[in-house]
């Protein structure tokens, strides 16, 4: 029930704030694709500004907005103003997917850790499982990622640690007890 639970409140989650974010972006255009209507050339010189803070020549900056701008304004415009790309929304139902999936093989280790018949071993032996596979997250993140490894797998080891402790602490506080 947790892991169901959990995987569905990760999934809604990520949906509402995905939703959120692309809608956002989505008004961000909207607002610019009204501005190219309305105000062209001082839109123009806006882009053309913005390479010039990046380190262009004003006149080869003002060439580049140009050209940018007959090729595909909107998409010029979003990305140097806004760090929008226009074809490449965040998708909600994906990022949905992902963190369901995510979440659901994440919960099963330790579900099947304190599954043990051993009694006395189900505690230390689910925090052991699941430090082992926070170890392991945090080093694939790091290497997908290119990141220092260190950094990444003490992160995610020590982040997930004060988790189970909080959670234990509130059981213990609280009563709560399964048999």
């Amino acid at each position: 029930a947790g892991l169901a639970a959990g995987a569905m409140s990760m999934a809604v989650g990520e949906y509402v704030s995905v939703s959120t974010q692309r809608d956002t972006e989505k008004a961000l255009l909207a607002l610019e694709s009204e501005a190219l209507e309305s105000i062209p050339h001082a839109e123009l010189l806006e882009l053309a500004e913005l390479y010039e803070a990046k380190g262009l020549e004003p006149a080869l900056a003002l060439e580049v907005a140009r050209s940018l701008t007959r090729h595909n304004a909107l998409a010029a415009h979003a990305e140097a103003e806004l760090g929008i790309d226009p074809d490449g929304l965040t998708n909600p139902w994906a990022a949905a997917a992902a963190s369901f999936v995510s979440f659901t093989i994440g919960a099963l280790l330790p579900l099947i850790a304190v599954l043990n018949p051993s009694v006395d071993w189900r505690i230390l032996g689910t925090v052991l499982t699941v430090l082992v596979a926070l170890a392991l997250t945090g080093w694939i993140s790091a290497r997908l990622g290119q990141a220092p490894v260190v950094r990444a797998v003490t992160r995610v080891v020590l982040g997930g640690l004060a988790a189970m402790i909080v959670t234990y602490a509130i059981d213990r506080l609280f009563g709560t007890a399964v048999s």
